[in-house]
């Protein structure tokens, strides 16, 4: 569904949809404090959610989902694992997502993660999911695939692609990590976000809402709305 889907409906009376873009850090970046975790286990709709690990855009690679078990189990929450590759021909995908109340998307290669969604419609389920109250979060390109737009290394040389569109405008992750970065955002028109590593932008509704860190340095967040002549600084609460 594109940009267009969000003038759908609210998940539940009273409850925002959510999608929480983690520019980078927590527990695949060796955060042992598991504070982006716990707050992202806050915003679901349940006190013990059912949360679903999707290592697509990683090849659902077995050391992404070890750290994910090792962190989650951690915390009060029901982890599970949704895997392309292999494909599990027996079961439900949209049942599983659909049953899920956060949704974790790790980061890799965005491009790829977008084809097979595609491919399986996987991002109708999604989007079925976020409709009906599931939490969306996700690192790197588990960020970059809600926006219309993403900056992204999936690409030779770095690049702008095009994202499922849920959210208005372009985001870019991992700010203050390779230096091609801030000039790519700070050629795209508004809207436009970027997150460093460690900073979390939460968007219900398809508005921003928040932006916390993790703290461990200084946060970096850009943010470009209509009629900012460039991305300027924004602030990022701790979190506790």
């Amino acid at each position: 569904m594109s940009a267009g889907g969000a003038a759908a409906a609210a998940a539940a009376p009273g409850r925002p949809r959510r999608i929480a873009a983690i520019g980078g850090g927590g527990f695949l970046m060796d955060d042992a404090s598991l504070r982006q975790e716990r707050w992202l286990l806050s915003l679901a709709r349940r006190p013990r959610p059912r949360v679903l690990w999707l290592g697509t855009a990683g090849g659902d690679g077995i050391r992404g989902q070890l750290a994910f078990f090792r962190a989650f189990s951690e915390l009060d929450c029901l982890a599970s694992v949704l895997s392309f590759f292999p494909y599990e021909m027996r079961r439900d995908y949209r049942r599983a997502v659909l049953d899920a109340d956060l949704v974790y998307v790790g980061g890799g290669n965005t491009v790829a993660m977008l084809a097979v969604w595609r491919e399986f419609g996987f991002d109708a389920a999604l989007r079925e999911a976020y409709e009906d109250g599931t939490v969306l979060a996700g690192i790197s390109a588990g960020a970059n695939c809600w926006f219309e737009r993403y900056v992204t290394d999936s690409v030779p040389g770095g690049g702008v692609r095009s994202g499922l569109g849920w959210l208005r405008g372009t985001f870019c992750p991992h700010l203050d990590g390779e230096a091609w970065r801030q000039p790519l955002l700070a050629a795209e028109p508004a809207p436009a976000a970027g997150a460093g590593d460690g900073v979390v932008v939460l968007y219900e509704d398809e508005a921003w809402a928040d932006a916390v860190h993790g703290g461990g340095g200084e946060p970096l967040l850009w943010r470009r709305e209509a009629g900012d002549a460039a991305p300027r600084p924004a602030a990022a609460r701790m979190l506790p």
